[in-house]
């Protein structure tokens, strides 16, 4: 396990089946916490936070809340010197409780409400990434008689990263940004420019997730420094600051492909480069924001096998207690992952299984095509790994089903980060 490309930098597998993360085995963890339970290694987490730092030595890595973001995972982030990307006043709202400092925030989202923009003006964040002409105008009327919003472009620069469909967004045609193509990028441009309360300090573009092919992201590198040069002659201004988004991809299984964030620097840093100096124009301040390629490795999710059945093509229907509530990615994106039986020893080969969920949608499948032992049973114990991304996060309440613990792991302790939701708090909120 050790040197796996899905499971955390201290994930050891031990004697008698059992697998520790950060010190801790996840027998331990379960009997502890129960089961479904989010475990996350910290020090994964801040692993991949400096390499990142070391990979844009010269620029700024600002951590994509949306991936999973709760205090203590805000703390880490602004202890590694990374700035904050958040989407929404919540988001906002669990940065502020945790004291992240306003001015290494900024703001995303296309369809920011006007309480999204006035909790952004209030906490002092830093940028907000403008993503329509409205948004332009609200900023304008809600800007502060002291200080101006400083603002980033959306340009949605016309870069298939070749991901599935739903997490595409460097393309014309999706939700996100305002195109190059068409010009509206441009026309937000002037717009910005022609109001005396904002400030335009850059252009930010984001191709999609999940993205493993850095010429896509060098594509659009140039084509964003081209922009910035049209820019320079239209209005005799250059902007200072180069956003070119996160999306860079991860590995969920052994074997599949992932980004390497030294790779990713020395090749993104040269594009730009290259493409200022093609155009005379000095190098912009460079941002990029990790998200998933920080924080999926370093979680496992432990489950529960509730009943396993014989289907009869022979594969084991083996029937978890948790399942599309705590990760909706296989439903969603048809995303693969690994399943492993943990706290003891396979006694007699493994067979092909899939491990199902316990929610009424024939689609709640968390493994389709995984290899358990066949002796597999129900109060055996599965662990999940690269979970750490987009499961609590998107997490829901389907049937009722309370949501499942985070639990922090490193050096041999645990704490839990988010608590176990209950019946009661599902109750508080009914108030019919």
């Amino acid at each position: 396990m050790t040197g796996s490309g899905v499971w955390p930098a201290t994930a050891r597998e031990r004697p008698d089946g059992d697998v520790s993360v950060g010190g801790v085995r996840l027998t331990a963890v379960a009997q502890r916490f129960g089961t479904p339970a989010h475990v996350l290694d910290e020090e994964d987490v801040r692993r991949r936070c400096r390499a990142f730092r070391r990979a844009f030595p010269d620029g700024e890595v600002a951590y994509a809340g949306k991936a999973f973001l709760c205090r203590a995972m805000a703390r880490w982030i602004a202890e590694e010197g990374l700035s904050l990307d958040v989407c929404s006043a919540g988001e906002l709202a669990v940065a502020r409780a945790a004291r992240f400092p306003g001015e290494r925030m900024l703001m995303h989202g296309n369809a920011k409400t006007p309480e999204d923009l006035r909790a952004a003006l209030d906490h002092g964040v830093d940028r907000i990434v403008v993503d329509s002409f409205h948004e332009i105008a609200r900023l304008a009327a809600l800007a502060p008689d002291t200080a101006r919003p400083r603002l980033l472009v959306r340009v949605t620069p016309g870069v298939d990263g070749r991901t599935h469909a739903a997490v595409t967004t460097g393309t014309d045609g999706q939700k996100f940004g305002l195109s190059l193509a068409s010009g509206a990028a441009a026309e937000a441009v002037r717009r910005i420019l022609a109001q005396r309360r904002l400030d335009l300090v850059g252009l930010h573009c984001h191709l999609g997730s999940q993205i493993t092919d850095v010429d896509a992201f060098e594509r659009a590198a140039r084509r964003m420094v081209a922009f910035l040069a049209r820019i320079r002659d239209e209005h005799g201004v250059v902007p200072p600051r180069l956003d070119l988004g996160g999306g860079f991809g991860v590995g969920y299984r052994d074997g599949e492909p992932g980004l390497d964030p030294a790779t990713l620097g020395d090749r993104l840093r040269g594009a730009v480069r290259e493409a200022c100096a093609g155009h005379r124009l000095p190098a912009p301040l460079l941002t990029v924001e990790p998200g998933r390629a920080i924080v999926a490795r370093a979680g496992v999710t432990v489950y529960r096998v509730v009943s396993v059945k014989h289907a009869p093509d022979g594969r084991l229907l083996v029937a978890v207690d948790g399942g599309m509530s705590d990760n909706p990615r296989p439903g969603l994106y048809g995303a693969r992952y690994e399943a492993r039986l943990v706290g003891r020893r396979c006694l007699g080969g493994d067979r092909a299984a899939a491990v199902v969920g316990r929610h009424c949608e024939a689609g709640d499948v968390l493994v389709g095509d995984a290899r358990l032992p066949a002796d597999v049973r129900p109060g055996d114990l599965l662990a999940v790994p690269c979970t750490g991304a987009y499961h609590h996060s998107m997490a829901s309440n389907y049937n009722l089903v309370p949501r499942p613990p985070v639990l922090a792991v490193r050096d041999g302790g645990v704490r839990p980060l988010v608590r176990r939701e209950t019946f009661d708090d599902l109750l508080t909120r009914d108030v019919g």
